[in-house]
């Protein structure tokens, strides 16, 4: 059986109804005139509190005072700590209409603004302008500000079960099933694609596992947008700026160059699928050298079907799809070229996540024969990739079947497999209730 990118995910080169109708509700969510960072760059007028309050992004947010948010969390106790990132500490906190008229009765979090850490008011304010302006339910809803004296801080919607990288490797996480790892990851992809598909595109510049919240029913918003850019305007074709992001992620022309597109926000996605697909973490010095950076160590296996069985999590025990495995790696794969032109756009890659979605509601496992064959062809590999690209990929063995592999399609086929799943089954799995017990 021969399976080609074309044929593997044809819902990328068919154009129905549906889509166009797609289309068309995206330009009606970006058809108001967005206001971007430059608007309030004016080094002669620059903005003062009352002014962002005034403006028209102020007006969609709460103004909160700073007593009022020290209150909520209770004097940023220990108890309410959730976390901290590059912007600051995050506190859970509660809002309700005894601190506001009005206020709906939620549960908070408030990101503090440490003014000696690696961000500061520039990206505080980036932050503002772009949540207060976008809506869309895979982005979290930025729902007020505190600007006080030299206090910067936010307050978002909270999500109970924390980051998509708590998830995946949090010590006292539990596994997730591959359906619940395909929900989070087209959540995900549709968040980047709305911010992408704007008439003012916005890339995400800092896509990363720490940087997708989970909802109580694993619904994924990309939060954390304090390196965010306007997307190129006119016919410029990137936008060039100072290298800031997460190593592991970044796209390896972003870092070379300084060259922005929306492009390298696929590679990030490229990146964080694979981590779901493995379980392994991007980077990580503790694994023997040569495998210290995932995606140069496990993307020649992507493309290869027989290999996928070797990427896959074995939290997961083989119960996931194998031909939705191997299309999975097939995305990751091409979101992970080497060059940026070859990657999906992330609508693309919405409508096969999509498809795959719904075939995990009937979940073949791993059990099922893992000899399907792929051959690449000029449809999956694209032309740099032929001219420019070195591929480290063993070729499959030609001298006949592993032992392994003969094993497997024998009479017994499949016992191995059983055999393996009995004993991972006897490690201990633990509850996520410990995380969130406290708060």
């Amino acid at each position: 059986m021969v399976l080609t990118w074309k044929s593997m995910i044809p819902c990328c080169y068919k154009v129905d109804d549906e889509l166009v109708r797609s289309k068309k509700n995206v330009k009606k969510q970006s058809s108001f005139q967005r206001l971007t960072l430059l608007d309030f760059d004016d080094p002669s007028s620059p903005l003062s509190a009352d002014g962002l309050s005034n403006s028209f992004i102020g007006s969609n947010l709460i103004n909160f005072t700073f007593t009022e948010l020290r209150e909520v969390t209770h004097h940023f106790s220990s108890a309410n700590f959730l976390g901290e990132g590059g912007f600051g500490p995050v506190y859970k906190g509660f809002v309700d209409d005894k601190l506001r008229p009005g206020l709906k009765p939620q549960v908070v979090a408030v990101k503090v603004l440490d003014t000696d850490g690696l961000q500061g008011h520039k990206e505080w304010l980036t932050e503002i302008i772009f949540l207060g302006q976008l809506r869309h339910p895979h982005l979290v809803k930025l729902i007020g500000y505190c600007w006080e004296d030299n206090n910067r801080l936010l307050v978002y919607e909270f999500l109970p079960r924390g980051s998509l990288e708590n998830q995946l490797f949090g010590k006292f996480s539990i596994t997730l099933s591959w359906s619940t790892r395909m929900k989070i990851a087209l959540g995900a992809a549709k968040g980047l694609a709305f911010l992408h598909e704007g008439e003012k595109p916005v890339i995400y510049r800092d896509f990363k596992a720490s940087n997708i919240l989970i909802n109580s029913d694993y619904t994924a918003k990309l939060s954390d947008f304090g390196l965010a850019k306007d997307g190129p305007a006119g016919d410029d074709t990137h936008v060039s700026t100072r290298i800031m992001g997460t190593h592991g992620y970044a796209a390896p022309e972003y870092i070379m160059t300084g060259h922005l597109t929306t492009m390298s926000d696929v590679y990030s996605f490229g990146v964080v699928l694979l981590e779901m697909l493995t379980g392994k973490r991007s980077l990580d010095k503790k694994r023997r050298e040569g495998e210290t950076n995932l995606v140069e160590w496990l993307r020649p296996y992507l493309k290869d079907p027989k290999k996928i069985a070797r990427v896959m999590d074995r939290r997961l025990e083989g119960e996931y799809p194998i031909k939705g495995a191997q299309t999975a790696a097939l995305v990751a794969y091409k979101c992970l070229s080497h060059y940026p032109k070859p990657r999906p756009t992330m609508d693309d890659v919405v409508k096969i996540l999509e498809t795959l979605q719904e075939e995990s509601n009937n979940t073949d496992t791993a059990i099922s024969d893992p000899m399907i064959t792929m051959t690449s062809n000029s449809d999956f590999s694209s032309e740099s990739e032929k001219n420019g690209e070195k591929e480290d990929a063993a070729t499959p063995e030609r001298n006949g079947r592993s032992r392994k592999e003969k094993y497997l399609n024998g009479k017994n086929q499949g016992y191995g497999w059983r055999q393996r799943i009995n004993r991972q089954r006897m490690v201990a799995s633990y509850s996520d209730t410990a995380l969130y017990r406290r708060h």
